[in-house]
């Protein structure tokens, strides 16, 4: 029995979006070409243009992708599982993500990207502590985690002292007010 031509069209653009989130994150955003996502994704070259237009709309769509990703995988387990999360986690895919994150400045067609990452990790953080994603404590927190996550990653200062720094954080935004 064969795939219906729906299917197939589906799996192979998926295959696309997963070889370039799996480049962005090994050798971030200068290494997107269709060229080597074709290559990766097995696929001929023409694939890569008949599913998307130009580079720019190949970034935002692997973007969003990894985005979407990553949300599911914060929301299945949480702010207290994080630095477990980064130790098992490979360092170039976390610094692919933020340095998405980081480009998305430069770029006005993925800030919107940017700003759903943002607001989906504002979100755990705020349901984290039981607190509406507006709230100040929720708001500090997810700050306080961003930048010892991104510290973390970029300077790789040890996992201890952002386990350390990490428990702080949380103990000392869910005191009661």
């Amino acid at each position: 029995m064969t795939k219906k031509p729906q299917a197939r069209a589906t799996q192979r653009r998926t295959a696309l979006l997963n070889a370039a989130v799996d480049l962005l994150t090994e050798s971030g955003f200068a290494a997107l070409t269709h060229r080597a996502v074709a290559h990766r994704a097995a696929l001929p070259l023409a694939a890569t243009t008949y599913y998307f237009a130009s580079r720019d709309d190949l970034l935002a769509e692997a973007f969003t992708h990894l985005v979407e990703r990553e949300l599911h995988h914060l929301r299945e387990h949480g702010l207290a599982g994080l630095a477990d999360d980064l130790a098992a986690t490979d360092r170039l895919h976390q610094l692919g993500l933020w340095e998405l994150y980081v480009h998305a400045g430069r770029d006005p067609a993925l800030q919107a990207i940017a700003r759903r990452w943002s607001d989906g990790c504002l979100a755990v953080t705020a349901d984290h502590l039981a607190l509406p994603p507006a709230h100040p404590r929720a708001r500090l927190l997810y700050a306080t985690v961003c930048a010892l996550w991104l510290e973390h990653v970029v300077e790789q200062r040890p996992l201890q002292d952002l386990r350390t720094l990490l428990a702080l954080a949380l103990e000392n935004a869910s005191r009661p007010e």
